[in-house]
């Protein structure tokens, strides 16, 4: 493990943890931290759960990939496929999180909808570049893509914790609007490992191709190929299933940390400093597991554990306000979750053929952006109808179908996977 740590303090790699802090940082202040914003000016939970909805750009994102792709950006181009659309997409997560820091939750709620969906949008965009850039950076190299995959997610986590502990943290003390206009200021840090990378040589490829064979190119071929996999269908499931539990109290976390009695410096405190720990550890466990056991393996041990460490927030309810049993549970939660992070995003790179990546990338997150967003918009409601340990017994059972795909995958054992 020692002689490997090198490899991962390369300019490459650091610039990769960068860009996966900037894909990070949107997320949650368009999930758990809006949803707290929004508590707090006492906006039902069924009101908070339907703001999943506007998060669909992610789910669809694959929609556009393909136009992300092909379509050439004035100016901007000189820079590259990638660079540019990333720079764009940059700038808009700017304006539009800027404009949200301006708004009031009880006055302008759809403005609030309104821009918190732009915020989906360009956030979603960018991922498509990010995800493409990056898989594009390892060309070839499965080795080098786990390395990148663990990287990038530890650089997601990050930003999801800044923009998730660190923003509540700073609410405790400054308005909501401040909030998110320092988080606008973050996105910069994007830009700049954006403006510091190279253009990886097979985004280059569209542009050897002639206009004519555009089309097939971008919309037809993706698909097509995609559709050869052995199994391809089973691994669409799989993305799809495998962070259901997550996505479905995702949006209810903070609410739930809440209304057990937690204050907000309590709540930052604990998910950033133990949280922000047993992320990025398991993150890079993940990494070591994979590597140790191979890809389809470690899915399938990582679902289980996944369910086990969420089915810790019902003890949580019934112990209350116990500091030391939230750090337990918030450190327990991030370690599983960062570890099967890496694993579905490793699993998705591996899934991907170089030149079409975009497209195809965009597609296979696009489904965990269904999960996230549809299945979450109903959790508010469910809650109401139920109660919290309900709730998460539900959230935990919801990791039975992916660990059974993982299974079912991992018996077949197609070719393209006989190396992971």
């Amino acid at each position: 493990m020692v002689k490997q740590i090198p490899s991962y303090l390369t300019k490459q790699m650091l610039i990769v943890l960068t860009l996966g802090f900037s894909s990070g940082l949107p997320l949650m202040l368009v999930f758990g931290t809006l949803s707290l914003w929004l508590k707090d000016y006492n906006i039902a939970y069924s009101a908070i759960g339907a703001f999943s909805l506007v998060r669909l750009p992610y789910s669809f994102k694959w929609l556009w990939a393909p136009a992300v792709e092909t379509i050439k950006i004035p100016l901007l181009w000189r820079l590259g496929k990638r660079r540019s659309w990333a720079l764009l997409a940059q700038v808009g997560l700017c304006l539009s999180i800027g404009g949200l820091a301006c708004l009031n939750p009880t006055t302008q709620i759809l403005s609030m909808a309104i821009l918190t969906l732009c915020v989906s949008l360009f956030s979603a965009t960018q991922d498509i570049v990010l995800d493409a850039f990056r898989v594009e950076l390892f060309e070839g190299r499965t080795e080098d893509e786990v390395k990148g995959a663990t990287i990038y997610v530890l650089g997601y986590r990050i930003g999801i914790i800044v923009s998730g502990a660190g923003a509540i943290g700073l609410a405790a003390y400054f308005s909501w609007n401040i909030v998110y206009f320092c988080n606008a200021l973050l996105i910069i840090l994007g830009m700049i490992a954006v403006l510091l990378s190279r253009e990886p040589e097979v985004s280059k490829k569209i542009e050897e191709k002639r206009c004519e064979s555009l089309f097939k190119y971008a919309f037809v071929e993706p698909f097509a190929m995609f559709i050869k996999r052995p199994y391809w269908l089973a691994a669409l499931l799989l993305v799809f299933c495998y962070r259901l539990s997550d996505a479905y109290f995702g949006p209810m976390a903070y609410p739930f940390y809440d209304d057990v009695g937690f204050s907000k410096v309590e709540i930052a405190y604990i998910t950033k400093i133990y949280g922000m720990a047993a992320t990025i550890i398991g993150g890079i466990l993940g990494g070591i597991l994979l590597a140790r056991l191979g890809l389809m393996k470690g899915l399938l041990i990582l679902s289980l554990v996944q369910g086990i460490t969420t089915a810790l927030y019902i003890p949580l309810y019934y112990v209350g306000h116990h500091v030391g049993f939230l750090v337990f549970t918030i450190s327990l939660e991030n370690l599983s979750s960062g570890m099967a992070t890496t694993a579905i995003i490793a699993f998705m790179s591996v899934l991907c053929h170089k030149g079409y990546t975009a497209t195809q990338y965009a597609l296979l997150s696009s489904l965990t952006g269904v999960a996230r967003d549809v299945l979450a918009a109903t959790s508010g409601y469910v809650l109401e109808l139920t109660s919290w340990p309900i709730f998460f017994g539900i959230s935990a059972l919801l990791t039975l179908p992916g660990a059974a795909i993982s299974w079912y995958l991992y018996k077949k054992r197609p070719s393209y996977l006989l190396n992971s």
